[in-house]
């Protein structure tokens, strides 16, 4: 059984989500969200009948706080197995760079967003390979559950999407869409590139799935009209940005404008007000100015 876990992230229902798949192996935790919502993810795990130190193992999408920053807590005080992509071992294990390039971004508003992220030894973190099939079993190992590691870069190199039998758990890969809106494509810097995002895209499209859990928010079934719009606002964004990237154009005097430009495109499915402030808090529109423009110098180059 897989249970949807909201965080309530800054107070918005449907923003981020976590997920406890409950196994032969004890309950699993799909993304643990920030640290600063730990208290809302542990009311989550209790609602599912377990409690926090029932957490052994830890599979996280990536590494941006949102998805990944509490998972040191479920080393540290349980000693918990955190699977994570071979690119996001050395941030999991030293949090420093992370986290310092974090509150550069967000200064005096750090601890209010993700609390804290801490180091976690690196004998408690594994790194799958692409495909290769993590394998949990009971103490006496009669029943098993495999998920299965997909790498799937393109909103981070440190990506992967993880498979259990026909549902996959997309973390970012597959978009944000809250309740049942608009999908879009968070772009934030330093990783996106809209080629490796494609192939990724068409990975998924392989796989014979019947759902996708979103992090940003829940199950998806209309799987390939949800991938084909992805893939056709992925480009809208990109493509929207370039000329711009072209003319040189200043970042900060240009970030107004695409928040409106993306605000406009959400209004068509009549996504405004509070519908918004969720979209923008899972996925804040002015972040993807940086990581475009970035997109498009490391293609340019």
């Amino acid at each position: 059984m897989i249970h949807t876990i909201d965080l309530n992230f800054l107070g918005h229902s449907q923003s981020i989500a976590s997920f406890l798949v409950e196994t032969s192996a004890g309950p699993v935790l799909v993304e643990t969200g920030p640290h600063s919502v730990l208290k809302n993810l542990e009311k989550g795990i209790n609602k599912a009948g377990y409690e926090l130190s029932d957490i052994k193992n830890v599979l996280l999408t990536h590494i941006h706080l949102d998805h990944a920053g509490a998972a040191w807590y479920f080393a540290k005080e349980n000693g918990a197995t955190i699977y994570v992509h071979p690119f996001g071992q050395r941030h999991l294990a030293d949090p420093s760079k992370l986290m310092h390039s974090a509150k550069r971004i967000y200064q005096d508003k750090m601890d209010m967003l993700w609390g804290q992220m801490n180091e976690i030894n690196a004998d408690q973190i594994k790194t799958p390979a692409h495909g290769e099939a993590v394998v949990l079993a009971n103490a006496e190992g009669t029943e098993q559950t495999t998920f299965t590691a997909w790498h799937t870069p393109g909103h981070a190199v440190h990506h992967i999407a993880w498979q259990l039998g026909d549902v996959l758990f997309s973390g970012d890969v597959a978009g944000v869409r809250i309740d049942n809106g608009m999908v879009v494509p968070p772009c934030p810097p330093p990783d996106i590139y809209v080629e490796d995002w494609i192939d990724s895209i068409n990975l998924m499209r392989g796989l014979n799935l019947e759902a996708l859990y979103l992090t940003h928010f829940g199950k998806v079934t209309d799987i390939e009209d949800h991938l084909n719009k992805l893939e056709e606002e992925l480009h809208a964004w990109a493509n929207w940005m370039k000329p711009y990237f072209e003319q040189g154009a200043d970042m900060k005097a240009i970030t107004p404008r695409f928040q409106a430009w993306v605000a406009g495109r959400l209004a068509r499915y009549n996504i405004m007000g509070e519908a918004l402030a969720k979209y923008e808090a899972a996925n804040p529109s002015w972040m993807s100015v940086a990581g475009l423009m970035r997109y498009w110098k490391k293609k340019t180059a």
